[in-house]
């Protein structure tokens, strides 16, 4: 008999609530896939939010059977890495890819990765571990994705150009040509990173400037 995987959204802020519409759309286009509900700390967190899922559980609490699939659904770099740590050898992660993403050939995505409607990757792209991207957000040739990065709605990612481990873009951030995004970097929305952004700095502005 098959059973089918129960997947659970990390997260019933929102970004996760966001994410159980994407991740529905996910399950009905893969029919092996069902989406359980919410695990959060908060047991009110969806108080004055009507949604389709429940927060069936906590973090720390909550036992995981073979079939079961997480993916966080939180946006803060630093905190996916926390909650990565704290499922570490208890589940395994999803990657969920809704329906109308486009991607081009010879593009590799990590474990734990979200894809939201119309994200785009072109191709020879590499995508690490528990990287989001957001509604339309688009990623050029041979660009580098690294963990836990979160790129919001929007943010435009050109060719050659290399996001390391952690790096927070707001929405219509653009990174042009070749540029380079040192660890755990923040863009602001709507800047436009020209070459480099070294680790650790929050820039903002057209061009991107440190604040």
């Amino acid at each position: 008999m098959h059973h089918k995987k129960r997947l659970y959204i990390v997260g019933a802020g929102g970004f996760g609530r966001e994410v159980a519409c994407w991740a529905s759309d996910f399950c009905r286009a893969q029919s092996d896939w069902e989406l359980v509900g919410f695990l959060d700390d908060k047991r009110d967190a969806l108080e004055n939010y009507p949604s389709n899922l429940a927060v069936v559980g906590t973090l720390d609490a909550q036992q995981f059977g073979p079939q079961d699939r997480v993916f966080i659904a939180i946006c803060e770099p630093r905190v996916k890495m926390q909650i990565v740590e704290k499922f570490a050898g208890r589940v395994e992660f999803a990657t969920i890819i809704h329906p109308t993403a486009i991607i081009g050939s010879h593009c590799e995505i990590g474990v734990g990765c979200i894809l939201c409607p119309n994200v785009t990757l072109s191709t020879n792209i590499t995508i690490g571990d528990h990287v989001h991207l957001n509604l339309k957000a688009t990623v050029g040739h041979d660009a580098t994705i690294g963990s836990f990065s979160t790129l919001n709605s929007h943010v435009d990612v050109t060719g050659g150009a290399a996001i390391e481990e952690g790096v927070f873009m707001g929405s219509h951030a653009t990174v042009l040509p070749k540029a380079h995004v040192g660890r755990f970097a923040r863009i602001g929305a709507g800047s436009v990173v020209l070459r480099n952004v070294p680790a650790e700095e929050t820039v903002l502005g057209v061009p991107a400037q440190k604040v």
